[in-house]
């Protein structure tokens, strides 16, 4: 057993990210100026997308596309249960109702014939998460939105990286919000970006931004003009200079990062794909997972113990790990406003009861990589259930 506790998503920082950032300080403009410009250019470029928005998480970049696409009071939007909270709450903050609809039960994405069968009069959109970095089936969403004149909203929180039928997410004009929290695939500590059509993109800059017609950039820089006009009543959603200079350094080594999480997850996939006890994530051939989860599940009928169980465990063995996520329809809010059973959604909710994400980081050692398999296995080793002789 490891000797100092793994922690279960450390971000990879190199001296290249520091010596930045201090630039970044050194030059007084802290908050979204040149860095911040320059960022979004590259992420632009990196993932081929019509225009590019960094802001300051990817909660704040759905929740200016739903504003934008106009969509509040009176309007449903179709969602999954298996996300974080905050690809439901945006719905609540533009006082529009959330409907979800249940996963597939191999890549825990969200249903397109469920979605389908859930359009009402009222709908306006899908948010569709790309559950841990593996993409939703685009066409047939697509396919739904335009029959029945829907906005498609990607949430590509866990998808940086991620492709479609060779097509990188993000790359459509579509809108696509990104995540750069400290665990993402690529990391500004807090951050996000919005991606999609030049048009709502141009508006999504001003709403993110107080509804001022000008930026602090084109007002404070050589030759700005410090007047300035409220074109509508907007947010303070804008990344900082600081946080864009670790962006720029990240996306320069982002493709080695890849690489590193590629091959942890055929080490893991390896140790773990023949084990009755467990049941290893999935990639359909037609995509490119971007592995920011590694999420094992656990078959109840192989083991005497629960997966809570398992997690402490893994905690005993100096491993740390996490679950991703506890279904939408499950958190107090949600289950009484809506009167939601667990049940009500039983692939996302037998996936909850089974799941537990492993670490899954570049900055992790092959010796790291090694001690979470050597744990995993210790773990079935004394508590596999032994079947009674025939």
């Amino acid at each position: 057993m490891r000797n100092s506790f793994l922690s279960f998503s450390l971000p990879l920082i190199g001296h290249e990210e520091i010596d930045e950032v201090v630039e970044a300080l050194k030059s007084g403009w802290l908050t979204s100026g040149p860095r911040t410009k320059q960022f979004e250019q590259d992420f632009r470029d990196a993932v081929g997308a019509p225009a590019a928005l960094a802001l300051n998480s990817c909660t704040a970049g759905l929740h200016v596309a739903l504003k934008v696409l106009n969509i509040g009071p009176g309007d449903e939007v179709i969602t999954t249960p298996m996300t974080f909270a905050a690809s439901v709450n945006v719905i609540e903050h533009v006082g529009a109702t959330p409907v979800l609809v249940d996963v597939e039960p191999d890549t825990l994405n969200i249903q397109p014939d469920a979605v389908e069968r859930a359009i009402t009069q009222y709908t306006k959109a899908i948010i569709a998460v790309h559950y841990a970095g593996h993409p939703v089936e685009l066409n047939a969403l697509r396919a739904i939105a335009e029959q029945y004149h829907l906005h498609l909203i990607e949430d590509a929180a866990h998808a940086v990286g991620a492709s479609f039928e060779g097509q990188p997410i993000g790359s459509g004009s579509n809108l696509t919000a990104f995540s750069f929290y400290a665990t993402k695939n690529l990391t500004t500590g807090e951050g996000g970006m919005l991606t999609g059509d030049a048009e709502l993109l141009d508006h999504a800059r001003v709403v993110s931004l107080h509804g001022m017609n000008r930026e602090a950039w084109s007002r404070y820089s050589a030759g700005g003009k410090w007047s300035y006009d409220i074109v509508e009543p907007g947010f303070k959603y804008n990344m900082t200079d600081i946080q864009a200079a670790l962006g720029l350094q990240q996306l320069k080594r982002f493709d080695r990062m890849q690489d590193r999480r590629r091959e942890i997850v055929e080490t893991y996939n390896a140790a773990f794909g023949d084990h009755a006890a467990f049941l290893t994530p999935t990639t359909r051939e037609h995509v490119t997972n971007a592995w920011h989860l590694y999420v094992l599940r656990l078959r109840p009928s192989e083991l005497t113990i629960s997966r809570d169980q398992f997690i402490q465990e893994m905690t005993a063995r100096n491993i740390g790990t996490s679950v991703h996520f506890i279904p939408i329809h499950m958190h107090s809010f949600y289950r009484n406003k809506y009167n939601y059973a667990p049940d009500d959604f039983p692939v996302a909710h037998a996936a909850f009861q089974q799941m537990v994400s492993l670490p899954l980081s570049p900055s992790m050692s092959d010796q790291d990589v090694a001690d979470v398999i050597d744990a995993v296995l210790d773990i079935r080793t004394s508590f596999t259930r032994r079947r009674a002789a025939a």
